[in-house]
């Protein structure tokens, strides 16, 4: 059971994701900034984004008490990317994660989830460590990483994973 509650910053709302979010994922996982740093996860279809809300975020929030939420403005209401926390088999600690639309880069909304994101893990969670991969050419989200207080643990190869990644952790 998810222990989420919406998050509001200055100017973002921060909140679980559901399957009337679909046309955004569809958006968001075909973008060339997801393509190129996350990978395709064959999102062809609205039904595709479906499963992949099914099987992905809204399964993670029942499994872990967390996941990737959508983010949005906090003035328009639109949806411009998502952030949060990943389990994966292969990591220790949850892996925050966040991917936004081309237009909404570069604005420090990034930064702005991923911080709210962080101190929510703490406070709400309970957590004592977060970490992240990302692969050695996205230079722009290592810088974020670090900004938000990561730590380079260096270069990891990981199971099912067709790159070598640089993996960050920080404490909470």
């Amino acid at each position: 059971m998810s222990k989420f509650q919406t998050i509001r910053t200055k100017r973002l709302i921060i909140k679980e994701l559901n399957l009337s979010d679909r046309n955004f994922i569809f958006q968001l996982l075909n973008s060339p900034g997801w393509l190129r740093y996350i990978g395709d996860r064959g999102i062809h279809s609205l039904e595709d984004a479906d499963n992949y809300l099914l099987k992905g975020p809204l399964k993670s929030y029942d499994d872990n008490g967390f996941g990737l939420y959508l983010v949005q403005l906090w003035e328009q209401s639109n949806p411009i990317g998502i952030a949060g926390l990943l389990q994966r088999d292969y990591l220790q600690y949850p892996d925050l994660g966040f991917a936004f639309l081309p237009e909404y880069e570069s604005k420090g909304y990034a930064f702005e989830s991923t911080h709210a994101i962080v101190n929510h893990s703490k406070v709400f969670l309970g957590l004592e460590k977060l970490q992240a991969i990302v692969l050695p050419e996205n230079q722009r989200s290592i810088r974020l990483l670090e900004k938000l207080g990561m730590k380079d643990q260096g270069m990891h190869e990981f199971p099912g994973q067709k790159s070598v990644l640089r993996l960050f952790q920080m404490d909470l």
